[in-house]
């Protein structure tokens, strides 16, 4: 089983090209400037921020689920320019069954790096490692398959299609689930 301290303390994880971290208000004016891009915003559950005044209201979400120790997000943080470029982080966790959903969001400017595969392996391993969790899932709408292709790469496996799963601007969405389990990760790190 996993305990609350194990999961509530996000420590900074390191990649070859990334630095995820815990988010400050400092951040809002790079939160802002991918938020606000409605292709970024279009297959999450928030809207496109309008102001950094949005931003800034999201910060503050962030740090209270800090405070409170509930599942929260890091910040993206691209170590070549110190710049925040999306979030990464669970949605939820179950601690009676070890289990946890992923989602993630990151900046148009940087997609087809690579980064946001690089980003969820770092979280599974953390999930896996210092979390003790058993199963890291997540969900993709089916009309943003890139997203699935992440999760591919990261050794997570389709499961279904979760027909109006989710209420999504303004209609219900469809999405595709994926999820890795503790003994397929371990299988294929060694």
């Amino acid at each position: 089983m996993i305990t609350t301290d194990s999961y509530t303390y996000m420590p900074e994880l390191v990649t070859p090209r990334l630095k995820l971290r815990r988010l400050t208000m400092r951040d809002a004016a790079d939160i802002y400037r991918y938020s606000k891009d409605v292709e970024v915003a279009r297959h999450v559950l928030w809207s496109a921020h309008q102001s950094i005044g949005d931003s800034r209201s999201y910060l503050r979400y962030m740090l209270r689920r800090y405070r409170n120790r509930e599942p929260a997000s890091w910040a993206i943080e691209y170590a070549q320019t110190g710049e925040v470029i999306g979030t990464i982080g669970f949605m939820w966790i179950q601690s009676d069954n070890s289990a946890a959903e992923v989602g993630y969001s990151l900046s148009r400017s940087y997609w087809n790096r690579g980064l946001m595969t690089e980003a969820l392996k770092a979280v599974i391993a953390h999930g896996f490692g210092s979390m003790n969790l058993n199963r890291i899932e997540a969900q993709h709408e089916t009309t943003n398959p890139a997203s699935g292709a992440v999760m591919r790469k990261c050794g997570m496996v389709h499961e279904g299609t979760l027909r109006q799963r989710l209420f999504n601007k303004g209609k219900y969405v469809d999405v595709e689930l994926y999820a890795i389990l503790r003994r397929d990760y371990r299988a294929k790190v060694k």
